[in-house]
């Protein structure tokens, strides 16, 4: 096991690898910016070393400041968590150049599944079967509107170098591609420096189901369930659960042992999520490949009982995985739900802030909350708004939602307004409820039919 690993993050991810470390008995040093001088994770990690100004680029991305800290610490390994260099490949390979292990996949595996194009074909490769859409980089306009009145609108365009929602457009008919080929390669360029584009059918009505993977460096992969995260937002993901309700028991095994094929077919190693889009009838496809942990992680911890966090340590430190895939049995019912400092009222615009007064759930059984706020804390307007995670775990789904309806209402953030009490009105659904829900619930039946009740 490492003796000391730098967390290259923030927020509620930083403060949760902390955490974990400190039960392995590993050191920790936090990087910061600026702006995040007072955060939380300063405070817990043995060290904190300041990395650049408030700017993301300047500093939780900037490579150089972040492999400096390393090295002046003499920091063995680097986990990065999630967003920010988690998928970067290149901050991979030079980790490796450093002799500082990255905590994550190698970095030729990021490489090869960060860019969508090339994880399509490489899943067509180990037959795991794709979603019907282009081949290659699409060059013009003119080769994406013969792709899409082959294979039938609606399709979504995508950047090949996509993740966070962006470089995304639905596309309904050929009149509007024009337009939504060139303002999602304007994002794409601008987001990733990479405006190749490609193109798929759109798979409606939808389920968004992710499996959970973990390697180790001798080869052994395996699942570890799925979660589902059908509940979004501008496709980003508002509150997962596992297990789905919507598999059956011989979907949810072929499922598994496709996410194993496909991990091994890119020789993975540490923790990933592969992502399928499954339609009414039952029959899944790959969209992408997730090379890091996931912000809904938890979910997947609390019917496992497995840590994922320390796997990852355990596993980029050298050690075997210690179970097989037949030790992995999956136990109640969980959810998460995000809660982000924003308004819902108005367009969901983010609400920075000093928190004078905080109340987050605490007690009882099966539940657990990921967060990195503190009474007097305030939240910079520089990144994504999410502030915490409340977790819960159930004997069954109904059990785990009547837990998250408790949770949710003893939140309190005197000084921010956050989106606690939209997510108290979703889950209370009765759609979501009797679990009857796709992809496009929440933005095209229960969104225009919300009405916020406060400003809280």
């Amino acid at each position: 096991m490492f003796s000391k690993v730098l967390i290259a993050n923030r927020g509620e991810i930083a403060v949760r690898i902390i955490r974990a470390c400190r039960e392995l008995g590993v050191q920790t040093v936090a990087v910061y910016s600026e702006a995040d001088k007072e955060a939380l994770h300063t405070q817990l990690a043995d060290e904190a070393i300041c990395i650049g100004p408030a700017k993301a680029a300047d500093s939780y991305l900037n490579v150089q400041s972040v492999l400096s800290a390393a090295i002046v610490t003499n920091a063995e390994a680097i986990h990065p968590g999630f967003g920010f260099l988690s998928e970067n490949s290149q901050f991979a390979a030079m980790c490796e150049e450093c002799n500082i292990t990255f905590i994550g996949p190698k970095a030729a595996t990021i490489d090869a599944m960060g860019n969508k194009i090339n994880a399509r074909e490489l899943m067509q490769k180990a037959n795991v079967p794709v979603i019907p859409g282009s081949r290659g980089v699409i060059s013009s306009v003119d080769e994406a509107l013969t792709i899409a009145d082959d294979i039938g609108y609606p399709v979504m365009l995508k950047a090949a170098a996509g993740g966070g929602g962006k470089g995304i457009r639905k596309v309904l008919s050929k009149e509007e591609l024009p337009q939504h080929f060139t303002s999602a390669q304007q994002e794409a360029k601008a987001a990733f420096g990479n405006d190749d584009m490609y193109l798929e059918k759109i798979i409606y009505p939808a389920r968004h189901i992710e499996v959970q993977i973990l390697g180790d460096q001798y080869g052994h992969v395996i699942h570890l369930g799925e979660r589902d995260c059908s509940l979004q937002r501008n496709n980003q993901k508002v509150l997962e659960e596992s297990p789905s309700i919507a598999i059956s028991a011989e979907k949810r095994q072929l499922l598994g042992e496709t996410a194993v094929r496909a991990a091994k077919a890119v020789q993975y190693e540490n923790a990933g999520t592969i992502e399928f889009l499954m339609d009414q009838s039952g029959e899944f496809y790959f969209m992408e490949m997730n090379t890091r942990i996931q912000v809904e992680h938890p979910v997947t911890e609390m019917v496992t009982g497995i840590d994922l966090v320390k796997a990852q340590l355990k596993v980029a430190s050298g050690e075997e995985l210690p179970y097989t895939q037949e030790d992995i049995t999956i136990t109640g019912h969980a959810i998460e739900c995000r809660i982000n400092a924003e308004n819902p009222a108005f367009n969901f615009a983010p609400s920075p802030g000093k928190i004078k007064n905080l109340l987050l759930p605490s007690g009882g059984m099966g539940l657990r909350v990921d967060s990195a706020m503190y009474s007097g804390y305030t939240i910079p307007p520089f990144y994504d708004s999410m502030i915490a995670k409340v977790i819960v775990h159930g004997d069954d789904r109904m059990d785990a939602l009547m837990k998250m309806q408790r949770a949710l209402h003893e939140i309190v953030t005197d000084g921010i307004i956050t989106n606690a009490e939209f997510q108290l009105d979703l889950i209370t659904h009765e759609n979501v409820l009797a679990g009857e829900y796709d992809t496009s619930f929440l933005q095209e039946t229960f969104l225009p039919n919300w009405e916020p009740e406060s400003d809280n």
